[in-house]
């Protein structure tokens, strides 16, 4: 059976283009062609699109844009592409969804139509850094900006998910991103993270603090984070020779809720879509998030 991934057509800056010209690029690709459906939602006047090209579409003109409110805009725009599009895997007719709109509402509608996995406080951006020692998991790589200590330490639970279900690790290495390794530095938010990680329990080791320089030092496989901290960290690592795996896979998965969700860049040309497609493919074929 096909795996369904729909996409929010009119999320990116250069909206519906970069999710047409992706959608087919991914549709086309010899080792999915038979393995992938795929549905736009957007504009059906600006798509264009031939209906022999293989494409489902689900057509609204309401977009949500950068000025809306992420909080409010599921009230006044409840026909916008990025809920449509949401609201398709809620009622089982995709699999899994990839937007490159607006993050703070696709996080907000994420939550309120497909709800939090138990247990999760707050859902977190979750993407990976290469490193000479292989992947480093973060998360939160920018969700939640300001978290509360028991969402922090959860950020380390979920990274440690994702660690096992995309790298096979049975145990992965836990850090808690700081200003230093001693158990006295970092802010009270850390502080009461370090504790509540110290004393939890599941398929992880936490190792405690880790300081920047760690990350690349093959001591973690993991580091949580609050996504203030650590999407100044992606956007570093993106900015130099090391990239990421937001990158890799054109998009970031957004861990905690109960489907495969994929925020992609805003930015995001065809081929970044094209791989935000198959990593919302590949995400919803394993189970990646077990607490």
């Amino acid at each position: 059976m096909a795996t369904r991934v729909v996409v929010d057509a009119m999320g990116s800056d250069s909206c519906p283009g970069p999710e047409v010209a992706g959608a087919l690029r991914a549709l086309r690709a010899g080792d999915l062609a038979s393995r992938i459906h795929i549905t736009l939602v957007g504009d059906r006047e600006r798509m264009r699109l031939d209906p022999a090209e293989g494409l489902e579409l689900v057509h609204t003109t309401e977009v949500v844009t950068a000025n809306d409110h992420p909080a409010q805009v599921f009230r006044t725009k409840p026909r916008s592409s990025m809920r449509l599009a949401i609201q398709r895997v809620v009622d089982g007719q995709a699999d899994a969804v990839v937007s490159a709109g607006h993050s703070g509402a696709m996080l907000a509608a994420s939550i309120f139509l497909l709800g939090r996995i138990p247990g999760i406080e707050r859902p977190a951006i979750v993407t990976a850094i290469p490193t000479p020692a292989g992947p480093v998991v973060l998360c939160d790589a920018g969700a939640t900006v300001e978290p509360r200590p028991s969402m922090l330490a959860q950020f380390g639970v979920l990274g440690a998910a994702y660690a096992r279900g995309m790298y096979g690790l049975v145990r992965p290495r836990v850090g808690l991103l700081s200003n230093g390794s001693e158990p006295t530095k970092g802010t009270e938010l850390t502080r009461a993270a370090l504790a509540l990680l110290g004393e939890a329990r599941g398929d992880f080791a936490f190792v405690g603090y880790v300081e920047g320089h760690d990350l690349f030092a093959g001591i973690v496989d993991v580091v949580a984070t609050d996504g203030f901290t650590g999407n100044i960290v992606l956007k570093t690592c993106e900015g130099s020779a090391l990239g990421s795996t937001y990158a890799e896979i054109g998009g970031a998965l957004l861990a905690g809720v109960t489907r495969p969700v994929i925020i992609a860049h805003g930015r995001s040309d065809e081929v970044a879509i094209a791989q935000a497609i198959r990593g919302a493919a590949r995400f919803a074929s394993i189970p990646l998030i077990s607490i």
